[in-house]
């Protein structure tokens, strides 16, 4: 086995072998060489630096402004995409023991969410070594369940920030205790969606800005990090043509003129790779076989993890390069805002799951269940997408669509229509117009029809009709009595025992092929790119490292740059509702060690 410092340089480097020659290549037409790393002491033009205005960047900007720093803050998109991926989020925050789980009886503890976190996470690269790849990260994951279970809940309230009463069971695992899932639901679905989250932010370094505290410079394209004998001291870049793109929309990337910013603080909350599918394809893990030949694309264009490649030159350690978390419940977007657009369905477990020939998935392959265990199936049956197959009384309950633009009462604090358009069990309008529009839905009154449908649609004529009568006769036949040997169905029961499954998200156990509960709908689901699990390694201050895992003087990062914490919080998985709150918890710790380093 490789040390943890040859994988550094493994032939998977995020960006070592593609990103980073392009990322070179791409400074030296600009002028920025190596030598651009050696420049003599520059004048400071503020406090520190923030690069990338997305949740991380909002709240390390706050913390910086709150203690009374100057701050520029940076973004190579226009002022219209401020928040980053945090505004498209569904906004769903993981909290453990919080008033919400005791209301609806869910008995939590910080040792069950440490028992859940360590065991879905995997971490197995080092974490006793300092110099392991999951050495710090397994720290963070410790730092984090305490913020989840104490500080996490009271802050954000405190900011005003408010929930849905019902909590959500993401990851629920399905398998063995020791193994992956949240043992109870843990996700709180936040009032205002992702937007809600980073509201109060937004606001305070709005504030900050109206005081002259803050610094907004929108389309600055970092393209270098300025080093002064070790230690980061500023950031070169592009000055792009002005764009009046759409949120989330492409902009251009025309360059107009260059800039250099010094200060004695940078902190880099860039974002990862997840809107840049071909460095996904480069890092995809070996362990998982080739990657798909088709995905579609969960977050916008911008997230293209240029700073990942600019950083790595800079001398900060990239670890847990192979680590990424992609959705396999992918519905192309039928109104995309960026290429390849594609919304992700959270389902409750009722749905069956095939893959591309019709064969039914073993466990894990139950919706809500395990998102990796399931890419793990999909990728072992040789095709890049799966189905589901079920009736319009399940999706009418169980389907809810990612995003804040999918949620519409949800993102605008309707609680009441929010909560009425899960009870009243009449198909939500957002996922009407995917069963209207979506290219991925085949809907019929019959099974036949169905089948021939779904071969139509891929053209592959893979699957066959009589095969797939029998999986689901089979698992039909398992309803009729309070006892089954089907562990999807066994799954069912469970969920339905927990009152808020029962109430708003999983419909009573009836057989798939009832005519009472049609028409049946199968619905092509593809890989779904989404977050970078791996990045900059830092110490609990957000200080990132170099490859001799010392802190680099001046430099901190936080968010999905930095794995969401030491490089890697998550391990292999995340147990959802994660991402936000990394974003929060690194980018608060990150923007108040920072202040403290430069107070005065």
């Amino acid at each position: 086995m490789s040390s943890p410092h040859n994988r550094n340089v493994s032939r998977r480097g995020v960006l070592t072998r593609g990103g980073a020659l392009a990322a070179g290549t791409a400074l030296s037409s600009l002028g920025f060489g190596s030598a651009a790393f050696a420049a003599g002491t520059p004048r400071a033009d503020a406090d520190a630096i923030v690069v990338g205005s997305g949740l991380a960047g909002l709240v390390a900007t706050s913390e910086l402004a709150a203690a009374g720093r100057r701050v520029l803050l940076l973004d190579q998109e226009p002022e219209a995409s401020l928040g980053g991926q945090a505004f498209w989020s569904l906004g769903g925050l993981f909290f453990v023991n919080s008033p919400e789980q005791r209301t609806a009886g869910i008995k939590d503890s910080l040792e069950l969410a440490r028992a859940d976190w360590f065991n879905n996470a995997g971490f197995d690269r080092g974490v006793t070594d300092p110099l392991g790849e999951d050495y710090w990260a397994a720290k963070w994951a410790e730092a984090y369940l305490q913020f989840a279970a104490d500080e996490k809940r009271k802050w954000l309230y405190g900011l005003g920030v408010r929930w849905v009463p019902i909590v959500g069971w993401a990851e629920r695992g399905g398998q063995l205790a020791d193994g992956p899932g949240n043992s109870v639901p843990r996700f709180h679905l936040t009032l205002g969606t992702g937007p809600g989250v980073m509201e109060p932010f937004e606001k305070k370094v709005r504030e900050a800005a109206a005081k002259g505290s803050v610094t907004f410079k929108f389309r600055h394209q970092v393209d270098a990090l300025i080093t002064t004998n070790g230690a980061v001291t500023g950031v070169r870049g592009s000055l792009l043509e002005p764009s009046s793109a759409a949120r989330g929309t492409p902009s251009s990337r025309t360059k107009i003129g260059e800039f250099e910013l010094s200060a004695p603080i940078v902190v880099v909350t860039s974002g990862g790779i997840g809107g840049n599918q071909d460095l996904v394809r480069r890092n995809w893990p070996a362990r998982l076989g080739e990657p798909p030949s088709r995905m579609i694309t969960g977050v916008p264009a911008h997230v293209d993890g240029r700073m990942l490649a600019i950083s790595e030159m800079a001398g900060a350690r990239l670890v847990n390069r192979d680590r990424m978390w992609h959705y396999t419940e992918g519905m192309a977007n039928h109104s995309p805002i960026w290429p390849e657009h594609g919304i992700r369905v959270l389902a409750a477990p009722s749905s069956m799951w095939f893959d591309a020939t019709g064969r039914r998935f073993p466990n894990p392959g139950v919706p809500s269940y395990d998102t990796l265990g399931t890419l793990e199936l999909i990728m072992r049956s040789g095709h890049d997408y799966s189905w589901f197959l079920l009736n319009k009384r399940i999706i009418d309950k169980e389907f809810v669509l990612s995003g804040s633009e999918q949620n519409p009462e949800l993102t605008r604090k309707d609680l009441l229509g929010y909560l009425a358009s899960r009870l009243l069990n009449d198909t939500p309008p957002p996922v009407k117009a995917f069963m209207d529009k979506g290219e991925d839905f085949v809907i019929s009154n019959n099974l036949p029809d169905l089948v021939a449908g779904m071969n139509q649609l891929t053209g592959d004529n893979l699957i066959e009709l009589e095969p797939l009568r029998r999986q689901i006769t089979a698992r039909d036949l398992q309803v009729d009595n309070g006892y089954t040997k089907d562990s999807q169905i066994m799954g069912i029961r469970n969920s339905l025992d927990y009152v808020g499954d029962s109430l708003a998200r999983t419909v009573p156990l009836h057989r798939i092929l009832d005519p009472a509960a049609g028409p049946l709908i199968a619905i092509r689901m593809n890989i779904l790119t989404r977050k970078t699990l791996g990045g900059l390694q830092t110490d609990l201050a957000g200080r990132v490292l170099n490859a001799a895992g010392q802190p680099i003087k001046g430099w901190y990062a936080a968010g999905e740059v930095a794995g969401f914490g030491g490089g890697g919080v998550h391990g292999y998985r995340a147990l959802e509702g994660t991402f936000l709150g990394g974003c929060l918890f690194s980018g608060r710790e990150a923007g108040r060690a920072a202040a403290a380093e430069t107070a005065s």
